[in-house]
């Protein structure tokens, strides 16, 4: 990412995370994680992809490893970049275990924010936003796309396998269906995914959106006599992200016993030590279905 400039709050680092800030069709900047971007290069020719999705604009090369493109703005509604006259780069980032483009705009700078400052969107942008958060800087708001929505809709192979055969021992029902779990994540299609694998286990959950949501619920789920047995829980959320959930709970003598599972697009290699020394039980990259399953099965089992 050279020739990214980035601001100069380092005291919020290890609160909170970096995006990289960028402009898509218009004025409005949006930001993406930095841990997940692994290059920033500028457009190049493109082969083009037959009878594929409308907003893959081809496939390129990256030091001789092809990938798909992706036109950002087109995948989420917008004017596709490729009828603009801006300035067009290509984020190669990863999310979910593979490699991706994205065809953006001017790419801006790199920002570090608390994960305070990072909100859930308003209400009023409704279930089919591809919004999962909102911040500021420099008196703009910024806008946090749920890339694993735009994933989904225009590559959903990319995503990882949603099919999911059990075949399970009587005493393992016998157990499973007196359990609760929390699925914790701020996108939508993250947490369908999840709970369509939980739907093929005898076991019942519920959902939050962010961090702060789940914990409130899970103490007044507390106070109603009702255990949560465990938490899956994805990382990057608005108010209050995953390691940060995992932590109030281990203080909170009424929480601290059940099972946490850190659920995430970050590779594992940047979220088991960080999982660990947040006190999570394991971390598990998004998103496979036979993977998730079993850790539960494991898990439930055990507690």
């Amino acid at each position: 990412m050279t020739g990214i400039s980035q601001s100069n709050n380092s005291d919020q680092r290890h609160l909170g995370q970096d995006l990289l800030l960028f402009r898509l069709c218009g004025k409005q900047r949006y930001g993406i994680n930095v841990l997940k971007i692994k290059e920033i290069i500028p457009t190049q020719k493109l082969t083009q992809l037959p009878q594929a999705h409308p907003a893959i604009v081809g496939i390129a090369k990256l030091r001789g490893t092809p990938l798909s493109v992706i036109d950002l703005a087109q995948a989420i509604g917008l004017i596709p970049l490729r009828d603009t006259q801006g300035k067009i780069n290509i984020i190669i980032a990863e999310f979910n275990r593979t490699m991706q483009g994205f065809l953006v705009g001017e790419v801006e700078r790199i920002v570090s924010l608390s994960w305070k400052d990072i909100l859930p969107p308003p209400k009023a942008t409704g279930k089919g936003s591809y919004v999962t958060g909102v911040t500021s800087f420099d008196k703009d708001m910024i806008e946090i796309i749920d890339v694993e929505k735009v994933l989904n809709e225009v590559v959903p192979e990319h995503i990882g396998s949603s099919l999911l055969k059990l075949q399970l021992l009587p005493e393992q029902i016998a157990i499973l269906k007196d359990k609760l779990i929390m699925v914790v994540d701020d996108s939508s299609m993250a947490r369908k995914q999840i709970c369509q694998t939980l739907d093929k286990l005898p076991v019942k959950y519920v959902v939050s959106n962010d961090g702060k949501e789940a914990l409130d619920l899970l103490r007044n789920l507390h106070q109603q006599g009702r255990h949560v047995d465990m938490i899956i829980s994805d990382i990057e959320m608005p108010e209050m992200d995953g390691y940060t959930l995992t932590r109030e709970i281990r203080k909170d003598q009424d929480l601290s016993s059940m099972y946490i599972l850190l659920h995430t697009s970050l590779s594992s290699s940047i979220t088991s030590a960080a999982a660990d020394a947040s006190g999570a039980d394991a971390a598990l990259t998004k998103f496979v279905s036979e993977e998730l399953s079993s850790i539960v099965l494991k898990a439930l089992e055990a507690s």
